[in-house]
C-alpha cells in the first residue's frame, strides 16, 4: 500500500516527475514503510541510469523544468526514425547563431553543447554487423552496471561501448546503452542524445523481440520526448513482461500524470508502491500528493525516502524534491537548507543549483541567484533556468542587461529547434517562454497544440497565459480555473489566473487570486511577482 500517514489525502498528477534512481537496493537498506514488493521469485529489473522530465523539466524548465516537436514516438509498439541530419544540421546552425549572439559562458555553454550534438548522427557503437552469437544470458559487465549505477554516465557509457563491440549481440547491453543515452540527454540537456538512444533500443528488440528491458527503455525515451501517449503504452507492454519493472511502472505514473489521467495515476503510483518501492517510486508518490494540494503528506513521504536514500544521487535528488516542495510554499530558507544538502552530496546536481539560485533570488539575493544561474546554463542550457536568467538580468536593469536577457530568450528558441530536431515535442516549452518572452501568436499555437494532445494542469495555464496575452480573457479563464482545480499550490498558475480574472473585469475573484499569489510564494518569479502586486494596487485604487 502506499506510504502511510496520518491523513488521507487525495492523488494526482506530476509535470515533471523524476527518473529512476539507477542504483542496486539492498536487502539491508532502510526504507520507509510501505506495501510488499515482489514476491520470492519475482523477476528483477536490471537498474539502468534513470530517464527523464519538468520538466520540467524538465523541470527542467523552471524546477519544475520540462523537456521537449514533430510526431509521436511510436505508440503502437514500432520505434520511429529520428529526424534526418539535414534537420539536425539546421537545428545547430541556428543554435550556433543564437550562441554567437551570446555572452561570456553562455558561448562557452553552447559550444560545448554543439561539441556533443555533432555526434548524434549514428549509434556510437557496433557499426552494422552483428557478430558472435546471443545467448540468454549475455548481459552487461558487472563494471559497466556498476558505473552507471553510481551516477558516472560518460564512463559506463564508453565501458558499455567497449562491451557492445565485443558482443554485438548483446541485446541486455543495448537496451542499458539505450537507456543510459536517454539519461545523458535529461542531466546534459541534450536532446540530440535521443536519436541515439532509439536506436540503441531497437537494435536490442531487434535481437530479442519484445524484451523487457528494451520495452522499458523505449517508454523512458517517450517519455523524455513529451510523446506520453506512447510511452503509456510501451510501459504496458513491459509490465507485461515483468510487472515488478521500475522503470516501467515509473514511466506509467509519468505517463498518465502528463495525460492529466490524476485517478489513474494515483492507482498507478499506489501499486508502483506495493510492488517496488524505493525512492523513484516515492518521489512520483509524493508529487500525486502535491498536486492534489495535499503538501503534508508529500513532505512526510519524501523525508522518509530521504531517510532511506543510500547513495549520493538519491540524497540529491530527494533533497532536491524537498526544496522544491518549500520553495512552492515561500519557504524559502528551508529550501536553502534542503539544496544545500542535496550539493554537499553532489556538488553538480544541477537542479539543486537551479532551486538554489530561484530560493536565492526570491530571499533578495539576486547578486548569488544569477551567479548560480550563470553556472548552470553554461552545462546545462535549458529553457527553465534560461528564462530565469533572463528575468533577473531584466528586474536587475543595469547597462546591458537588456541585452543580455534577450540572449537568453533567443537560446531558448534556439533550444527548441535543436530539441525538435531530436524528436521532442517542444510546444509547452514554446508557449511558456514565448508567452513572456517572444511571439504571442506562436505562443497560443504552441499551446493549443499541446492542449489536443493531453490535458494537464500545467498545459490549461500554459494555453490560459497564452489566450491572456492574446487578449482573448473570456476563452482564457476556463482554463486558467481547470489549471487551479486540483489543488496544486502553485504561485504562477494563481498570479495567471488572477491577472486573466481583472482583465475580464471580475475584480473581486482577481484580488482574491492575486493575493494568494503573492502569499503563498511572493518571490515566485521577478517580473511576474512585479506585475502581480502593480495589478493589486490598481485594483485597490478602483475599488
Amino acid at each position: 500500500m502506499a506510504p502511510r500517514t496520518n491523513d488521507s489525502a487525495g492523488d494526482d498528477e506530476r509535470a515533471t516527475a523524476p527518473p529512476p534512481s539507477g542504483h542496486e537496493e539492498t536487502p539491508d537498506a532502510p526504507r520507509p514503510p510501505t506495501g510488499g514488493g515482489p514476491p520470492p521469485g519475482a523477476p528483477e529489473e536490471e537498474h539502468a541510469p534513470g530517464t527523464g522530465r519538468r520538466p520540467k523539466a524538465g523541470p527542467g524548465a523552471g524546477t519544475g523544468r520540462r523537456v521537449p516537436g514533430g510526431e509521436s514516438a511510436a505508440s503502437a509498439g514500432e520505434g520511429r526514425a529520428g529526424p534526418g541530419p539535414g534537420a539536425r544540421g539546421a537545428a545547430l546552425r541556428r543554435f550556433a547563431a543564437a550562441a554567437r549572439r551570446g555572452r561570456g559562458p553562455h558561448v562557452v555553454s553552447c559550444a560545448v553543447l554543439l561539441a556533443v550534438a555533432v555526434t548524434a548522427g549514428s549509434v556510437a557503437v557496433g557499426g552494422g554487423r552483428e557478430e558472435g552469437r546471443a545467448g540468454a544470458a549475455d548481459v552487461a559487465p558487472a563494471a559497466v552496471a556498476g558505473g552507471l549505477g553510481r551516477g558516472d554516465l560518460g564512463a559506463g557509457i564508453r565501458s558499455l561501448q567497449g562491451h557492445l563491440r565485443a558482443q554485438p549481440r548483446d541485446f541486455g547491453g543495448w537496451a542499458t546503452l539505450g537507456t543510459a543515452y536517454v539519461e545523458q540527454a535529461r542531466t546534459q540537456g541534450d536532446p540530440s542524445r535521443y536519436p541515439q538512444a532509439e536506436r540503441a533500443l531497437e537494435r536490442s528488440l531487434a535481437l530479442a523481440p519484445g524484451n523487457e528491458q528494451a520495452l522499458a527503455g523505449q517508454a523512458a525515451l517517450a517519455a523524455a520526448r513529451h510523446d506520453f501517449a506512447g510511452a503509456l503504452t510501451y510501459a504496458d507492454r513491459a509490465l507485461e513482461q515483468n510487472p515488478y519493472s521500475e522503470r516501467a511502472l515509473c514511466s506509467r505514473v509519468d505517463a498518465l500524470v502528463e495525460l492529466g489521467r490524476y485517478e489513474e495515476a494515483a492507482d498507478a503510483a499506489a501499486t508502483a508502491d506495493r510492488r517496488r518501492p524505493g525512492v523513484p517510486v516515492f518521489t512520483r508518490y509524493a508529487y500525486v500528493r502535491e498536486l492534489r494540494g495535499d503538501v503534508r503528506t508529500a513532505r512526510e513521504v519524501l523525508r522518509r525516502a530521504l531517510d532511506s536514500a543510500a547513495s549520493p544521487a538519491d540524497v540529491a535528488y530527494v533533497a532536491t524534491a524537498l526544496g522544491q516542495l518549500a520553495w512552492n510554499q515561500g519557504e524559502y530558507g528551508t529550501a536553502l537548507t534542503h539544496y544545500a544538502r542535496a550539493l554537499a552530496a553532489d556538488d553538480g546536481h544541477l537542479p539543486a543549483l537551479e532551486g538554489r539560485a530561484r530560493a536565492q533570488a526570491a530571499s533578495g539575493d539576486r547578486a548569488g541567484a544569477i551567479e548560480t544561474l550563470e553556472q548552470v546554463v553554461v552545462r546545462s542550457p535549458l529553457p527553465g533556468p534560461l528564462v530565469a536568467l533572463g528575468e533577473l538580468y531584466e528586474d536587475r536593469g543595469a547597462d546591458g542587461d537588456r541585452a543580455r536577457a534577450r540572449d537568453q530568450y533567443a537560446l531558448v528558441d534556439a533550444w527548441t529547434a535543436l530539441a525538435r530536431a531530436g524528436g521532442v515535442d517542444a510546444d509547452l516549452d514554446t508557449a511558456l517562454a514565448a508567452a513572456d518572452h517572444g511571439d504571442a501568436g506562436e505562443a497560443l499555437r504552441a499551446a493549443r497544440a499541446e492542449w489536443d494532445r493531453r490535458h494537464s494542469v500545467h498545459t490549461a495555464d500554459a494555453l490560459a497565459w497564452a489566450l491572456h496575452v492574446n487578449g482573448r480573457d473570456e476563452e482564457a479563464l476556463p482554463y486558467a480555473r481547470r489549471a487551479t482545480a486540483t489543488g496544486y499550490r502553485n504561485a504562477a498558475f494563481l498570479h495567471h489566473r488572477g491577472m486573466i480574472e481583472k482583465a475580464v473585469g471580475h475584480d473581486r475573484a482577481a484580488r482574491g487570486s492575486l493575493t494568494a499569489a503573492l502569499e503563498l510564494n511572493p518571490g515566485f518569479s521577478p517580473l511576474g511577482a512585479r506585475a502581480a502586486r502593480a495589478a493589486l494596487k490598481e485594483l485597490e485604487a478602483a475599488r
